[in-house]
């Protein structure tokens, strides 16, 4: 099909186990939005999930991508961007109406859609969001924004936990996602232990953390933690994890899986547990990570692994769908 000024490319989930190139039509302008090129996406387990037909409440097709990295194609109305900025995109569409949205918790709207996976997402050239949704990010390059949003996921447990400086955390599954929890624990002033059954994944943690205590859950002892993180995304894991919290500590739940949670009603109460639900991210948690990357404190080339771009990405995406221990974080380049 030959290309018009009102088409642009986008990498599309026809169906599970099916991507591909096609033509779609520029988004359309609409007031008080902002229309952004995108420079660059990461590749998050929920695409990887969308891709092999594990994502629930989802249809296809579906452009997938809510790791965004993107350009500002004009001026925002409130003169926080200007045309050429770097944003981060802030991928939950929320009402502003609801109770979470009105006590100032967005990130667990009542009616929340998340781009890429509840409507079309940033795999795509060209995206229009609301300006709220878009954070200045000048001070970064296209790769280290679109790590923000997965890292602002970790930041945000972090600091809903009140992880006190000089504690002790443990980070449970060493994903992307426990990795960046680790590493704003870390930030934070604790003393950070990870544990995975993936010695492989360990390692590849270990490099970003060179500090940080990995260790396989084989190796690991009865030790209690003052914080307790889990990022497993395994019910089973994380009814487990109880047991490392110590008396008086946190236990905070990034994972979010279908299952019940069961714990022995003793063990809780006798630690006087603070357990925590952690859901995406809030405004303060994506500029925490913005800064800290802008201090250096990020290491971006230990989390970055992997690259493709827009056309490459049919035949990479599959590929690493099916080896997911070796990549921290694939990122596609427009």
């Amino acid at each position: 099909m030959a290309e018009t000024s009102n088409e642009m490319r986008a990498l599309v989930c026809v169906e599970p186990d099916r991507i591909e190139i096609r033509r779609a039509p520029r988004p359309e302008d609409r007031p008080g939005h902002i229309r952004l090129k995108v420079e660059a996406i990461g590749i998050c387990g929920t695409d990887y999930h969308i891709y092999k037909g594990q994502q629930p409440y989802l249809s296809y097709p579906r452009t997938m991508g809510h790791e965004l990295a993107a350009r500002a194609m004009e001026d925002s109305s409130d003169g926080r961007i200007a045309r050429g900025d770097l944003v981060v995109v802030n991928p939950y569409m929320t009402c502003g109406t609801c109770h979470a949205c009105t006590i100032g918790k967005p990130n667990c709207c009542e009616n929340i859609g998340v781009l890429g996976v509840h409507r079309d997402g940033g795999m795509c050239e060209e995206i229009v969001i609301p300006e709220g949704n878009a954070y200045p990010a000048t001070d970064l390059e296209p790769r280290a924004a679109a790590m923000v949003e997965f890292l602002a996921i970790g930041a945000h447990g972090v600091r809903r936990s009140r992880l006190a400086e000089g504690s002790t955390a443990l980070i449970v599954g060493a994903g992307p996602i426990g990795a960046g929890a680790a590493l704003f624990a870390q930030i934070a002033g604790a003393k950070v232990t990870v544990r995975d059954t993936s010695a492989e994944r360990l390692a590849l943690v270990q490099n970003i953390l060179p500090d940080a205590t990995c260790e396989t859950v084989d190796e690991a002892g009865d030790q209690s933690f003052d914080t307790v993180f889990d990022a497993t995304g395994n019910i089973n894991a994380m009814n487990a994890g109880l047991k490392f919290v110590a008396h008086g500590g946190a236990y905070v739940l990034l994972s979010v899986v279908k299952g019940d949670l069961n714990f022995a009603d003793p063990e809780f109460h006798k630690r006087e547990t603070t357990l925590i639900a952690s859901r995406n991210a809030l405004k303060a948690d994506f500029e925490h990570v913005v800064d800290c990357m802008a201090r250096g404190l990020v290491p971006i080339d230990a989390f970055a692994t992997h690259r493709t771009t827009l056309d490459d990405a049919v035949t990479d995406l599959p590929k690493w769908s099916e080896d997911r221990g070796s990549v921290v974080k694939a990122l596609i380049h427009v």
